[in-house]
């Protein structure tokens, strides 16, 4: 667990904050994320608000759209609470690590193999978003939660089909350079290509360490599909469905972002999940007038 900071919430709502889920200097957050429990020690969340000089009413409605997106493959957004100057929102508590996280506990990029099913299980979940006239509009590292089943989008930043140029998820703001498509980037509106700009790279990412990597640094199995991600030409991308079908063949749809059982991790990212979720068992909340 990140230890608080002197400048983070001792409370949000009714939960006592007990650890932050990023790691001090984490690009493209796109909201301040906490493990909390609740003053019974009853219930564990994860609790967040909105990022430092950010728009909490905007926040607030964003968070609010993104508790309607209930598809497999992405992490459920509890209900909001709060008030208009300090709104928050919670949702059960399972161990999980942002990519960077991952990666850090890896010690550098991960297998081919691992990279195949976390892009595998995003393209999924896009897809099925896409379906529903969702478009995203916020992927980035720092927005993939891994859990032992596999990895869940956050869906904080989530926006209905046809956004104007201008009328962008919130979330965009702080993501990472790289992953921002080049047409968002002359001002143009959030749409599906430019999710799957940002999904390869994510993928990028996870396979080199960096969102822009030259194109030999990415492992020669996924050079190909994540080049394609990244074409700066939105016509040139592949849709969600293609990207799966590249990065795990003959995958029955619906069958990664509804696992249910374990999936191949390694050794030390499991232990690092196991290790997040001993100390957030073990944590004393504060004892009354401390």
């Amino acid at each position: 667990m990140e230890r608080l900071r002197q400048d983070d919430p001792a409370r949000i709502g009714d939960f006592v904050t007990l650890a932050r889920l990023d790691a001090d200097g984490s690009r493209g957050v796109p909201e301040r994320r906490y493990l909390a429990r609740s003053a019974d020690g009853g219930h564990t969340v994860l609790a967040c608000l909105p990022p430092p000089g950010g728009d909490p009413a905007r926040w607030a409605a964003e968070a609010q759209q993104a508790a309607r997106l209930a598809q497999p493959g992405f992490w459920p957004v509890g209900g909001l609470g709060g008030t208009p100057a300090f709104p928050w929102w919670a949702s059960p508590y399972r161990p999980v690590l942002p990519l960077p996280a991952v990666l850090a506990a890896h010690g550098g990029p991960l297998p081919e193999p691992v990279v195949r099913t976390l892009g595998g299980t995003l393209a999924e979940a896009l897809a099925s978003a896409h379906v529903l006239g969702v478009v995203h509009g916020g992927v980035c590292p720092a927005g993939v939660l891994l859990t032992v089943c596999g990895p869940l989008l956050s869906c904080f930043g989530a926006t209905r089909a046809n956004p104007v140029a201008g009328d962008v998820p919130m979330g965009r703001s702080v993501l990472e350079t790289g992953c921002l498509a080049p047409e968002l980037a002359a001002g143009g509106p959030v749409d599906r290509a430019a999710d799957v700009y940002a999904l390869g790279a994510v993928l990028a990412y996870a396979a080199t360490g960096h969102t822009v990597p030259e194109r030999e640094e990415i492992p020669a199995g996924l050079r190909d599909i994540v080049t394609a991600c990244r074409s700066r030409d939105p016509q040139g991308r592949p849709e969600p469905a293609r990207v799966l079908a590249e990065l795990v063949p003959g995958a029955a749809y619906g069958a990664l972002t509804g696992a249910t059982e374990p999936v191949p991790l390694p050794g030390r990212v499991v232990e690092a999940l196991s290790r997040q979720s001993a100390e957030v068992l073990a944590a004393a909340l504060p004892t009354q007038g401390s």
